[in-house]
């Protein structure tokens, strides 16, 4: 019996409506053409959690929160977001492609803002792409005021 039945099973004793056909995540499968250490990343990337750009909706805003700086982002579509919060590469929200994030070395998830993972983004000034600290916190920011969210989107 597998664990779905099984777990139907017991509510079904304890008088649960249970449906049975709904569809659960799956768990990361290792892939057989990659390191070990490559699919541990991506199995702790499932994990920790994150966000996918391509998830949220235009106007989003989101608060990430690395070792070093906070960040505003607000979501301006398809990997185009206008960001804020470090005092050298974006002291005033500044329009940037996200690149994904990375495990402190070359491989990228792609449009992923990934927890315990480090940033990267497409400044117009800067010839490479700049990488975050270490990110610690992911906050989606609700309800920003009408006038703030007026003036972000302008930029967009």
């Amino acid at each position: 019996m597998t664990w779905l039945r099984l777990l139907a099973n017991i509510r079904i004793s304890l008088g649960e409506p249970v449906d049975i056909t709904a569809e659960y995540p799956r768990p990361f499968l290792p892939h057989p053409n990659l390191s070990d250490a490559i699919n541990c990343n991506i199995a702790e990337s499932e994990i920790e959690g994150g966000v996918y750009l391509q998830n949220l909706v235009q106007g989003s805003q989101l608060e990430i929160q690395t070792q070093h700086t906070s960040y505003t982002l607000v979501v301006c579509g398809e990997g185009w977001v206008l960001i804020s919060g470090h005092p050298k590469y974006c002291p005033e929200p500044l329009l940037v492609r996200i690149l994904g994030s990375n495990w402190g070395g070359s491989m990228l998830k792609t449009a992923f803002i990934g927890r315990s993972m480090r940033m990267e983004f497409k400044h117009p000034e800067y010839r490479t792409p700049i990488v975050t600290s270490r990110i610690t916190a992911i906050r989606e920011i609700p309800g920003a005021t009408a006038a703030h969210e007026r003036t972000w989107a302008a930029d967009c």
